[in-house]
Formats: C-alpha cells, structure tokens, sequence
C-alpha cells in the first residue's frame, strides 16, 4: 500500500537556475544532489530537510531525450504554509511572479511562477 508522496519529479531546462529559484528566493533547501557521469543529474530539494515529500529537479531536455514517451509537463502542485501573508510578502520581495490571494470555499490561495514560468499554487492550512 502507498502511504505517502515521497518524490515529485519536475523537470526544467536550467537545473542551477532552478536550484537558485528554489533555494534563494523560496526558502527551500538542497537535501541531495547525484551525477552518474553520463550527462544525468537530479537535484533533490524540499522546503526543509525534515519535509516528507521533496522535489528532484531533472533535466528535461536529457530526458526527452531518453524517454520520450514521457509526459515532462508541469505537475499542478499545492503547497500548504501556515501564513499565507507573509509567505507571498517574503515571495513578492524577492521579485518572483506572484498571483492575487483569492478566498475559495477550502481556504485562501495564490499563486506564483518560477523562472521558466512553470505555476504553483500555495493555500493557507492553520
């Protein structure tokens, strides 16, 4: 049985532009990083090292390439903060595209681009 997501594959065009994007102006942190010599690198990141589910960064032009049956789109992701306010002040602050805050029936969201602008989606969970 599955009883957790534990890696969400996102596939980019720049990997050090992504690991700059997401350490630097997200606040996440670099949990591990991997080479197999051959051209295939994946950066593993995650919001902190304790999160339980993290994000490894691919490159999506050498995947293409070895899979090409794969769908490299974007995954649609929610991520959950205690304090939407201060997390889109903190996002907004460092220049990274950011939506309006909008009240659904589940709670407040906005959302926000990284640099290759790709869209995530944040909602305030207290």
């Amino acid at each position: 049985m599955i009883n957790q997501v534990g890696q969400i594959m996102l596939y980019v065009h720049n990997q050090d532009d992504s690991v700059k994007f997401w350490t630097e102006q997200v606040g996440f942190v670099v949990i591990s990083e991997a080479d197999n010599g051959q051209g295939m690198r994946w950066i593993e990141i995650a919001p902190s090292k304790e999160a339980q589910t993290s994000i490894v960064l691919h490159n999506k032009d050498i995947i293409a390439k070895m899979q090409p049956e794969l769908n490299l789109g974007t995954p649609s992701l929610m991520f959950f903060t205690e304090d939407l306010d201060k997390l889109y002040q903190n996002l907004t602050s460092h220049g990274i595209t950011v939506g309006e805050i909008v009240n659904m029936p589940s709670g407040r969201v906005f959302n926000f681009a990284d640099r290759e602008h790709n869209y995530f989606a944040v909602m305030e969970k207290k």
